[in-house]
């Protein structure tokens, strides 16, 4: 059975930094197309960073730059780090797997068949 726990969210100030972490089990993780997505109140879910099997990184325009994803397949573990923070980043963010080796909707959240809980990101201005 397919686990996704997120952590590491909390409240910030803009410019500030978080690192979100997402530990993963219960499938051959190494394999799998990782993403991170987030959703504010009253919008949809969106697509903020992929990393797929051969580490090849996607996301979306308004986070490059200034966010990193990377995946420790020894440690089973996703994480986002998140630089220059701005109150629009602010949402609840999720871990979500796509059992494809390479992300081929990277940002599509259809295409992703398993999902975190989430945790909330708030940034003040």
């Amino acid at each position: 059975q397919v686990q996704l726990v997120e952590s590491g969210g909390g409240s910030v100030q803009a410019g500030g930094s978080l690192r979100l972490s997402c530990a993963a089990s219960g499938y051959a993780y190494r394999t799998y197309c990782m993403g991170w997505f987030r959703q504010a109140p009253g919008k949809e879910r969106e697509g903020v960073a992929t990393i797929d099997s051969e580490l090849i990184t996607t996301y979306v325009d308004s986070v490059k730059g200034r966010f990193i994803i990377s995946r420790d397949n020894a440690r089973n573990t996703l994480s986002l780090q998140m630089n220059s923070l701005k109150p629009e980043d602010t949402a609840m963010y999720y871990c979500a797997a796509d059992p494809r080796p390479w992300c081929v909707s990277p940002l599509i959240d259809t295409a992703y068949n398993y999902w975190g809980q989430g945790t909330q990101v708030t940034v003040s201005s």
